[in-house]
């Protein structure tokens, strides 16, 4: 299954929901929200500053995994950015494929 790496900022809302239920609390919501489109939490982390959580999630696909980013951030408790994980081996089928290309200027 694909794995994202998501990063959330709360906002006023949101991080006030997060004093009321504590971290756990939270964590408990996400486990919720990923297992219902048929994924996992791999981890999750609290943090301060610009970003206030970070977590991997395993889903079934892309498709799911815009689907649960589009629901949570409609919310309006937070604010967050996905990035697409690939694995070493994604990354050496990658490595071996022929890509026709020019740089600019040569």
């Amino acid at each position: 299954m694909p794995k994202y790496l998501v990063q959330a900022s709360y906002t006023a809302q949101g991080a006030g929901g997060l004093l009321s239920d504590g971290g756990t609390g939270r964590v408990e919501a996400v486990r919720r929200v990923v297992a219902s489109c048929g994924g996992t939490l791999e981890w999750l982390a609290f943090a301060f500053g610009e970003t206030d959580l970070y977590c991997v999630i395993e889903l079934p696909d892309d498709e799911s995994m815009a689907g649960v980013s589009m629901t949570v951030r409609a919310s309006g408790a937070l604010q967050s950015s996905v990035v697409r994980l690939l694995t070493p081996e994604q990354i050496d089928t990658a490595a071996r494929l022929t890509v026709d290309f020019r740089a600019p200027g040569t």
